[in-house]
C-alpha cells in the first residue's frame, strides 16, 4: 500500500494513524516534495475511478488564482497538478489497482478488507 501524505493535514496524519494501528506494510509518498508526473497522476486516475477535477482541491490559492472559473479539460487539470501538486486531495491510500481518497478517513477501511 501508499499513502500520498501531506503531515501539515490533520486528515493525511489521521489515514496514516488508521494504516499503522491495521498493521498493515505501507510506503509514505511525499508528493508536495516529489510531485507526481503527468502519467503517475494519470494512473492514479485511472485506480480512484475518478476525474481529475474530483481531486482537485479548490480552496487552495493555486486553485483561486489560477483556474478558478476557468473551463478546463481532463489534460488540463492534470497539468495543473504537476505544476501545483498542493492541488491534489489528501490523503490517498492505493492498494495494487483501487484507490480511496481518505476523506473521510473511514474511506481507507474500503481497501482494508
Amino acid at each position: 500500500m501508499k499513502i500520498l501524505h501531506n503531515n501539515r493535514c490533520s486528515k493525511s496524519r489521521c489515514a496514516l494513524e488508521i494504516l499503522e494501528n491495521k498493521g498493515v506494510d505501507f510506503e509514505i509518498v511525499k508528493y508536495l516534495e516529489n510531485p507526481l508526473s503527468a502519467s503517475e497522476i494519470k494512473d492514479l486516475l485511472k485506480k480512484l475511478n475518478l476525474p481529475a477535477e474530483a481531486i482537485i482541491r479548490k480552496g487552495e490559492a493555486d486553485y483561486k488564482a489560477n483556474y478558478k472559473g476557468k473551463t478546463m479539460t481532463e489534460s488540463d487539470w492534470i497539468d495543473a497538478m504537476v505544476k501545483f501538486p498542493k492541488l491534489i486531495e489528501r490523503p490517498i491510500v492505493i492498494k495494487g489497482d483501487k484507490a480511496v481518497v481518505g476523506r473521510p478517513p473511514e474511506n481507507i477501511e474500503q481497501l482494508l478488507g
